[in-house]
């Protein structure tokens, strides 16, 4: 019983953090930018590299790329202009979807090149095997506090999803409150033109002396 109460713990922590490890292309005077919703205060890391494609040989100058990460409300949280590698690591201010936007030059003719790129958040985003060095730390002293680190993002995540929660049974109630209204307007105009229709009748009927 308790192996399976682990082992769903585990299981919660995998899905309250974001880790990415990707290899993809990159034409030319193209853009690709990668996103994911982050919530406030959570830590992430990420580096980034263009991969050789002559292995033993210096890489072209066309390989380089410029790599921008921003906030949702557009804060630049790293900038590299025209580089080959490079790294990055902050707490997040704001929760949202933050960008990390890669660029290659326009390049004649049109060369493709690779890009390695690993972005981590939350409990994934710490380096467990430094804490470790630095604190000469056992194994199972490792293992209950990265567990401790899991059950507290968790913790976090589920006041995360409440707040989102809230927010969006306010939002229904909102839709709710303008549906009814704007219904109770449209039967009045409804009403009203059905009533002039009426009433135009009558008077082109008394008109004609028809009535």
């Amino acid at each position: 019983m308790s192996h399976i109460h682990f082992s769903g713990i585990l299981i919660l922590g995998l899905l309250s953090t974001m880790a990415h490890s990707m290899r993809f292309d990159l034409q030319s005077g193209a853009t690709k930018c990668i996103s994911d919703d982050i919530k406030s205060s959570a830590m992430t890391v990420g580096k980034y590299s263009v991969v050789n494609p002559n292995e033993g040989f210096p890489k072209p100058d066309s390989h380089k790329v410029t790599v921008r990460v921003t906030s949702p409300y557009g804060s630049n949280y790293h900038y590299g202009d025209h580089v080959e590698s490079g790294n990055f690591a902050f707490t997040a201010a704001e929760t949202g979807d933050y960008s990390a936007c890669f660029w290659v030059s326009d390049h004649k003719p049109s060369t493709t090149v690779t890009i390695d790129f690993d972005w981590k958040t939350g409990v994934a985003a710490k380096d467990w095997s430094k804490v470790a060095k630095k604190g000469q730390i056992e194994t199972m002293e490792i293992e209950l506090t990265k567990l401790y680190d899991t059950v507290s993002s968790i913790h976090d995540e589920m006041f995360f999803l409440r707040e989102r929660e809230e927010e969006m049974q306010q939002l229904n109630r909102s839709t709710n409150s303008k549906m009814a209204t704007f219904s109770f307007l449209s039967l009045l105009v409804c009403l009203s033109v059905a009533g002039l229709q009426l009433w135009h009748l009558k008077m082109f009927f008394e008109r004609k002396k028809l009535l």
